[in-house]
């Protein structure tokens, strides 16, 4: 019963989060403003979505004995740490990608990126 209930609040933080990271994308002026609203809520959406199924695998082994909802949560956690490692990585690349073909931040005060580039040209 306490399960059931942690799984419904593990998947509405998840869909808050999900939802909140669309809003980045529709809200936010450039590119490295939405992918990190992006990145970050998706990320911690998707955690939360792997979360539950984690906890639901882990009462079902229990209730039921049967390893398959063993190998369910290793499987979540696998995906889940793979994603943690890519995602801050894909967004990276996009941001440097960005940067390098001259798409600037809209509103940035100081660009150290740039200044570290030219420092290095010289």
């Amino acid at each position: 019963m306490i399960a059931d209930y942690l799984i419904m609040a593990f998947l509405g933080i998840s869909v808050v989060f999900n939802l909140l990271g669309s809003i980045a994308l529709h809200r936010f002026p450039d590119v490295y403003t939405r992918l990190h609203g992006a990145t970050k809520c998706t990320t911690f959406g998707t955690m939360f979505a792997v979360f539950a199924v984690i906890v639901h695998s882990v009462v079902r082994l229990k209730e039921t004995g049967n390893p398959k909802y063993l190998q369910m949560a290793i499987h979540s956690f696998v995906a889940m740490f793979a994603l943690l490692m890519t995602n801050p990585v894909g967004a990276h690349a996009i941001a440097k990608a960005a940067h390098l073909s001259g798409y600037m931040p809209k509103r940035a005060v100081v660009d150290a990126y740039m200044k570290r580039r030219e420092e290095n040209e010289c």
